[in-house]
């Protein structure tokens, strides 16, 4: 990307730097990513919170000020819930976004943060997590293979979903069906059509689950269930054959609740993540 910095601008930043050099101390420069914003709140334990699919950080408003002596990074994926696409405005985003999360977390010097994601940031947690970047995951209604969520598979839904998202973003009756779907999704106003087909698309054919026995930190996933026993087994059976394969991963069912755990159940879900980030 080329830029220009004019003389002015130079002989300040270097003015600036050379007075930090004297004092002592080191002065952090801003992280810049077309990919990512990250939002630094509180001090103390650094923890990572990672929104999902078309959410923005406003999904955790009820987390932050339940967790006092935790400075929390939330990330927020450009191209959703009002900032503007950038980077993510084509091609893939997940593995992308997980790879600027990563690079964040070198830049900022965390060492091994908590992480804790909320559907498709629970995807990218658990990627962060195998990349060894994590000291514990927690995972909010998420499965490892994205697809299983719809009750697919990531061979099965593939290529489906590739087909659906040029539909959602390539037909004027798919945009209309993408946007009363952002419409009736809490906190996902302003999101981009085409950056969340592409995630999507990339969720569909992404199944870590294969994966997940390299993962040597603590696990925990928290899932939402609802008001019938029947279902609740269903979907109990569902996470544990999912996450099966990862011996210790700690399965907390909560409700009865919707996908967004951390706003139908806030209370009962910050305690558990207070449990959770004590052992940190």
């Amino acid at each position: 990307m080329a830029f220009r910095v004019d003389r002015r601008t130079w002989l300040t930043g270097a003015a600036a730097g050379g007075i930090a050099m004297m004092a002592g101390r080191a002065v952090a420069a801003p992280f810049v990513s077309r990919r990512i914003a990250v939002t630094v709140r509180g001090a103390g334990r650094d923890v990572l919170l990672i929104p999902g699919l078309a959410s923005g950080p406003g999904v955790w408003s009820g987390v932050v000020d339940a967790l006092p002596g935790c400075r929390l990074h939330i990330v927020h994926v450009r191209g959703f819930a009002g900032l503007a696409p950038e980077g993510n405005a084509s091609g893939p985003v997940v593995q992308p976004v997980a790879d600027e999360i990563a690079r964040y977390i070198g830049a900022a010097g965390l060492m091994r943060p908590a992480i804790v994601g909320h559907s498709m940031g629970g995807t990218l947690a658990m990627m962060l997590g195998l990349k060894g970047l994590a000291s514990r995951v927690m995972v909010v209604d998420m499965l490892p293979a994205g697809a299983a969520m719809v009750g697919g598979t990531a061979s099965g839904m593939g290529f489906l979903a590739d087909q659906l998202s040029g539909y959602l973003t390539g037909t004027a009756a798919g945009r209309r069906t993408l946007a009363q779907i952002v419409g009736r999704t809490p906190g996902a106003q302003g999101s981009d059509p085409d950056v969340i087909a592409g995630a999507l698309r990339d969720l569909a054919n992404i199944d870590l689950g294969p994966q997940l026995a390299r993962l040597t930190v603590p696990l925990e996933v928290v899932y939402a269930v609802g008001d019938d026993a029947q279902m609740n087994a269903a979907i109990a059976d569902r996470f544990r054959s999912a996450y099966g394969s990862r011996k210790g991963t700690m399965l907390k069912p909560l409700g009865p609740s919707g996908h967004m755990v951390m706003r139908d159940q806030a209370a009962r879900f910050n305690a558990l993540l207070r449990q959770f980030l004590a052992a940190i």
